[in-house]
């Protein structure tokens, strides 16, 4: 895959899970600017550690003028998730905020919108393409997320239209790696002895994706980017259910997972990574080495053997 080198990048939410990696290695051969409100000052002297300028702003108020306007690209993974379910102050920094965001960027060579396969309408097991229904499936837990992402979906494809901005929206699904996911809460809940949540409708099936896929995938998601925006889902291509990685899990660190089955947790979003394979490739990061990966970063101390 090739990488880019010598150009202005943007990357949104560069203190997050996912935007911290791709800030990090695109700052080995770019020129990066990571913008976020930098409340903890540790965030910022982070990013300055590895090559990152850092940008103060804010997208649910607009407070965008320090954002450079001569940008080549730009990455957008900041996302807003109020624990209270505050639709106004999520549809302002997801959805108004990235319109906003891309009228600021529109002279940019690409955009790169981060949403997240929570956009789409459950569906059992039935492996989800791009062009199956959406939906707010992830009301039970988190109860703006989904419509949030849908309406920001909607402003990208509009924005990218408008200005005629090459863009991709990217629908992720399960990241995780060296700086964290949804499996390592899995761990730390077997850790505590307490149950990991399953949804009554078994087997829980997701397509994690490693943050070295991830990494990888960033120019070329760029190179794919068009008026109108490319849509494509962003995942593993090895689909795997919670019970199955928190087994693995349970061989790794000899903890024993146990489950308890409710509604009031996500059910299964499984996806079809064809269209993307056809555009970036497949991934390359197999779950079971990812897992052992992401393990030894946070428990090392928990692999039996090494």
């Amino acid at each position: 895959m090739s990488r880019l080198e010598g150009t202005r990048i943007l990357v949104t939410g560069p203190t997050g899970q996912v935007g911290f990696p791709v800030a990090r290695a695109l700052a080995e051969h770019n020129e990066v600017f990571g913008l976020a409100r930098f409340a903890k000052e540790a965030d910022r002297e982070r990013l300055e550690a590895v090559g990152v300028t850092c940008v103060r702003g804010d997208l649910a108020t607009g407070a965008l003028d320090a954002v450079p306007e001569d940008l080549d690209y730009v990455a957008h993974f900041a996302v807003a998730k109020s624990r209270k379910g505050d639709f106004d102050a999520d549809l302002a920094a997801n959805a108004e905020g990235v319109g906003l965001l891309m009228a600021r960027c529109r002279r940019a060579k690409a955009f790169l919108h981060c949403s997240t396969t929570g956009v789409y309408e459950p569906a059992g097991h039935h492996k989800l393409s791009e062009r199956d229904p959406l939906g707010d499936n992830h009301r039970v837990m988190i109860p703006t997320y989904s419509i949030a992402k849908i309406a920001a979906e909607a402003v990208v494809r509009f924005a990218a239209r408008q200005w005629r901005l090459p863009t991709t929206i990217a629908r992720l699904n399960v990241p995780y790696g060296d700086n964290g996911g949804w499996p390592i809460f899995h761990l730390e809940a077997m850790i505590a002895g307490q149950p990991v949540p399953i949804h009554t409708e078994t087997p829980c099936l997701y397509n994690p994706i490693h943050e070295d896929d991830i990494v990888t995938h960033v120019p070329a998601l760029f190179a794919a980017a068009s008026v109108p925006a490319t849509i494509v889902n962003w995942a593993g291509t090895e689909t795997v259910g919670i019970e199955e990685w928190c087994g693995y899990l349970g061989e790794l660190t000899g903890l024993e997972p146990r489950f308890v089955r409710t509604d009031r947790t996500i059910s299964s979003v499984a996806v079809d990574t064809t269209r993307m394979e056809e555009l970036v490739g497949p991934t390359r990061v197999g779950w079971k080495e990812g897992f052992r990966r992401m393990v030894r970063a946070f428990h090392p101390e928990l692999l039996e053997g090494e």
